[in-house]
């Protein structure tokens, strides 16, 4: 049997192997990737804390809020991949190798076509988005408009190349993906010495960067090299990735249809809007802490409050990707067993996915309550920004066992094609329980900082509470059995 057989090894395992094991071994590399993925932004993070103090500051939270506008069209693009992922892996279940490849060439028009119009608004409003919608002041506006405009002109890349994983994960192969996640970080790494110091002075350890970027002639570039360093290692890795999903999906062998097709792109817009707008909510979220931060507790002179939330948001942000993984796996689950009819396995499989995750999730709130200190002073020690994130962290970190469960589940709900029931859940914790609370702080005589982040830790057991119970009672699948 061919390997871009429906019915080969991998397939059979996710249709009739044990199923804690079975999703065990798919979603561990997933999630491990997913959360490998936020490691460009830290290694960039780390980089530019060893800059100058006066730099440093205000690029490490300019950073932390224009990663999280950038994430906002990566979210959009990966609700297509979900969608088409989700259409790709019944269609494999069900035998149809022609039909999997006519959604993966028409999804794959979508995110391009996406990407090319994010670089158009990236280009044009990256000042804009910063000072008007975020709020934010001083040098941080400053250094985060130019690298804003490079890590948003250049998202196709990483909106192709997690399409490209999607497309992979759909039809069973998870490790691919993760191995090639692995060398960008190495890349972005090395090209992120070369382009942030440039010819200048580097930390002792990376002494080797200016001279090599001396004789290349790199610039020293500060906060804008790290998003050409991203954008080129992302750029590196597609090209492996693009060809690997159409080997596996067998466009190597059959030639598929160049020209748009209006029902299956008509299909694929319907499944991916909700998916895509659930996680726009999510980030949203996240910017509205970051706007009530950098509104009640900032001045144009003192950012501190904003470089540690742009610190510890990265380390939120990987448990929200490692959540994201486990839930793209339990997709690939439920889409091929809905696919062979499987329906009790398909929601099973949910379960063992959220308790996996959530076991990664205690884990890795564990890691940062007990480690706060090392970890953030590896970005800026500054006593005050010190004191704000290990704050944050306290408070919060627990909470990311919920958030995990929450979106996992909301996940499942995405695959079984009920991507409406899970947006409407998620929007509604945040617009009826976290919007309120933040503008009682916000409003409140002497708002306090410990107040804002019991709010998102709340905001997050509630989201779990909310899936919980809805997946539990299963109205969900009327979708799939309809």
């Amino acid at each position: 049997m061919s390997e871009a057989s429906p019915q080969d090894r991998r397939t059979q395992r996710i249709l009739h192997g044990s199923l804690p094991l079975e999703v065990l071994r798919f979603g561990a590399p997933l999630a491990l990737g997913m959360g490998l993925q936020t490691t460009f932004n830290l290694v960039d993070a780390y980089i530019i804390a060893r800059l100058p103090p006066d730099v440093s500051g205000p690029a490490l939270g300019a950073i932390g809020i224009c990663d999280q506008l950038a994430a906002l069209g990566t979210i959009v693009s990966y609700g297509i991949s979900v969608a088409a992922a989700s259409l790709v892996s019944r269609a494999w279940g069900a035998g149809d190798a022609s039909d999997a490849r006519r959604i993966a060439w028409q999804s794959s028009l979508l995110v391009l076509g996406l990407g090319l119009v994010l670089a158009l608004v990236g280009g044009l409003g990256a000042r804009a988005l910063l000072e008007g919608v975020i709020g934010v002041k001083g040098q941080v506006v400053e250094r985060g408009a130019d690298y804003l405009t490079v890590v948003m002109g250049g998202g196709v890349t990483m909106f192709l190349m997690l399409h490209c994983a999607s497309l992979l994960r759909a039809v069973g192969s998870s490790k691919t993906p993760m191995a090639l996640l692995v060398l960008g970080n190495v890349l972005n790494f090395l090209f992120a010495v070369l382009f942030v110091y440039g010819p200048g002075d580097a930390p002792g350890f990376l002494s080797w960067g200016p001279p090599l970027a001396r004789a290349l002639g790199i610039p020293r570039l500060e906060l804008f090299g790290a998003g050409v360093a991203t954008l080129l290692a992302r750029a590196v890795i597609l090209l492996p990735l693009l060809f690997f999903a159409a080997k596996r999906l067998g466009f190597l062998r059959v030639r598929p249809a160049l020209s748009p097709d209006k029902p299956a792109l008509v299909e694929l817009l319907r499944l991916a809007w909700p998916s895509s707008a659930e996680l726009v909510v999510r980030m949203c979220a996240m910017l509205l802490t970051h706007a009530l931060v950098a509104r009640a507790f900032t001045t144009a002179t003192d950012q501190s409050a904003t470089t540690a939330l742009g610190i510890v948001f990265r380390f939120e942000t990987m448990a929200l990707f490692i959540s994201i993984g486990w839930g793209s796996a339990v997709q690939t689950f439920v889409g091929q067993n809905l696919g062979a009819h499987a329906v009790r396995r398909a929601k099973h499989s949910g379960y063992w996915a959220a308790l996996y995750n959530l076991v990664m999730m205690a884990l890795l709130a564990l890691a940062y309550v007990a480690f706060a200190t090392p970890i953030v002073s590896f970005f800026d020690a500054a006593p005050q920004v010190l004191g704000i994130a290990r704050s944050y962290l306290s408070w919060v970190a627990p909470s990311y066992v919920a958030l995990g469960v929450g979106i996992v589940l909301g996940s499942v709900m995405q695959g079984a094609g009920a991507p409406q029931r899970a947006l409407i859940l998620d929007a509604s914790v945040v617009v009826f329980v976290q919007v309120p609370a933040s503008l009682l702080v916000l409003l409140s005589p002497a708002p306090q900082l410990t107040q804002v982040w019991l709010v998102v830790g709340l905001s997050y057991v509630a989201l779990a509470v909310t899936l919980l119970a809805s997946y539990k009672r299963g109205r969900f699948l009327r979708a799939a059995l309809a």
